[in-house]
């Protein structure tokens, strides 16, 4: 019985993906990233300037809907030496278009730290991300974004900081 309901439901999305627009693509830009302390910042906190790239799926629910899951590379923290981190990202965003080149969009991310471990960061943090694109042709688009981080990046011991990321985003998107 197992084995119908497996193969059922596989046909189910099967079929619902492919009568979907899907469209592929690759993304590269820059990034400027802080840490937000709760307290008193433990360090000068400068802001970083880092590279994000990556891919992305845009599977079109309605004529103006899509929901749009990324994976992304992007250089994160501060800019002071050992308060900065790597991570891959995986934002998974609802995005709305208007005027069929304008789209806003909202959706949870999920960063692994990729560079260090056991160093008094996280290894998994949380955020929320909200999205501006606008596209200049069919195939290439630019964007804006602003990461907010849920989770505190510090590791939850005593005598260590609680601080949130904050990271704003500006790329080029091309769709394949």
């Amino acid at each position: 019985m197992k084995t119908y309901i497996t193969v059922l439901v596989f046909l189910l999305t099967t079929t619902i993906l492919q009568a979907q627009d899907i469209k592929y693509g690759v993304k590269g830009g820059m990034s400027v990233s802080n840490m937000d302390y709760k307290d008193t910042p433990i360090n000068r906190n400068e802001h970083r300037n880092g590279f994000v790239f990556g891919v992305f799926v845009e599977y079109g629910l309605t004529e103006n809907l899509a929901l749009v899951p990324e994976l992304q590379f992007s250089g994160e923290g501060s800019n002071k030496e050992g308060f900065r981190n790597d991570y891959l990202n995986l934002p998974v965003i609802l995005k709305y278009t208007f005027f069929e080149k304008l789209g806003v969009g909202l959706g949870p991310q999920a960063g692994l730290k990729v560079n260090k471990k056991d160093d008094g960061f996280k290894n998994v943090v949380f955020s929320g991300v909200g999205y501006i694109e606008y596209q200049l042709t069919d195939d290439f688009a630019i964007d804006a974004r602003y990461n907010y981080g849920f989770s505190n990046v510090f590791d939850d011991k005593p005598g260590f900081p609680e601080a949130k990321s904050g990271v704003i985003q500006f790329g080029i998107n091309y769709k394949i």
